[in-house]
């Protein structure tokens, strides 16, 4: 999984042009993706001041507005890969337009199939 990070002050720093070329460059890159036959999933998550973080405790459910973690950055969106390896997924990573101007994280997905729902 490709987790992509930003924070209000990078995006806020960004010119209409940098964004929109961020996007072309998701749209290029989700394409490729897609005709290699690698894209399993994706999408951009809505803002952070919309999270709402639950646990429960003794039963006890408690709800609190925004994400758990107290970061500047915040998850911002995701695509779910299949790649031959941990060094092919790097490589979708730092094409990302986002490693520019924050963070990618690669994480392996816990292969659950064995498990039932």
């Amino acid at each position: 999984m490709l987790l992509i990070y930003s924070n209000p002050e990078s995006w806020a720093s960004l010119s209409a042009e940098q964004r929109e070329g961020l996007s072309r460059a998701h749209q290029s890159l989700g394409q490729e993706l897609i005709e290699k036959g690698q894209y399993v999933s994706g999408a951009g998550l809505a803002d952070p001041i919309t999270t709402r973080t639950v646990q429960v405790h003794d039963e006890t459910m408690s709800v609190t507005d925004g994400p758990y973690a107290e970061a500047k950055e915040h998850l911002a969106g995701f695509y779910l890969v299949e790649c031959d390896d941990i060094d092919q997924a790097i490589e979708y990573a730092a094409r990302m337009p986002d490693a520019e101007y924050v963070a990618v994280e690669v994480r392996p997905v816990m292969d659950m199939s064995g498990l039932e729902m």
